[in-house]
């Protein structure tokens, strides 16, 4: 009978745990870059910031696409851990301030990562997928906190929820924060309206 050395377990769960903290130390130090304003860093300077080897950043992560898609699931990771329920019941005029309160909250944590994805998104397939899951989240959200005005607004429904997500999304609020200089409040002000304004029209509409 072959014996197996009981620590065998324990050893190679060790070396999964080392695994998984240098790869994490890996993607918080590419997030870390950017939201210190270091859009496109680089392998050396990723590497180095997570005081890892360049070699080791490639063992962990095959190519830049792979290290864009585990920084895609961490900041997944954060817009989570800022996600707060609203109830579709309450008044409608409190559901679009505490919508808004939370998407600026969140668009505004993440606009580094939107600014980095934006310059490298036309020739990265993973930042343009990590792109549309943010897009799928955001429309998720809005059918949860707007589903009654969603569904009573018939045929219009889609077209709806395609303002109401352009109106709420990176895009939007770095045009407003970048392009057009305005500070968070203004911008935050100037979604509420944009919503608002969707909302009270579909709901007009439905009583025509």
């Amino acid at each position: 009978m072959i014996e197996v050395a009981a620590d065998a377990p324990a050893r190679v769960d060790g070396r999964a745990a080392r695994a998984e903290r240098t790869r994490s130390a890996i993607v918080e130090a590419h997030l870390a870059l950017i939201d210190e304003g270091d859009l496109k860093p680089t392998g050396e300077r990723i590497a180095e910031r997570a005081g890892v080897s360049l070699r080791t950043l490639w063992t962990n992560f095959k190519d830049m696409e792979t290290l864009f898609a585990a920084t895609g699931q961490r900041v997944s990771e954060r817009e989570d851990a800022l996600f707060r329920p609203i109830p579709p019941d309450m008044p409608l005029t409190r559901r679009i301030a505490e919508f808004c309160a939370q998407r600026v909250q969140m668009l505004e944590l993440l606009a580094p990562a939107a600014r980095a994805s934006a310059l490298r998104e036309p020739f990265s397939p993973q930042l343009r997928r990590n792109r549309e899951d943010c897009i799928v989240r955001a429309r998720r959200e809005i059918e949860l906190v707007f589903g009654p005005e969603l569904a009573n607004a018939g045929r219009g429904r889609e077209q709806l929820l395609d303002a109401l997500t352009v109106a709420s999304t990176s895009s939007a609020w770095l045009m407003m924060r970048d392009a057009m200089g305005l500070d968070v409040e203004t911008a935050r002000a100037t979604m509420a309206r944009t919503v608002g304004a969707l909302l009270v029209d579909a709901i007009a509409a439905g009583l025509r």
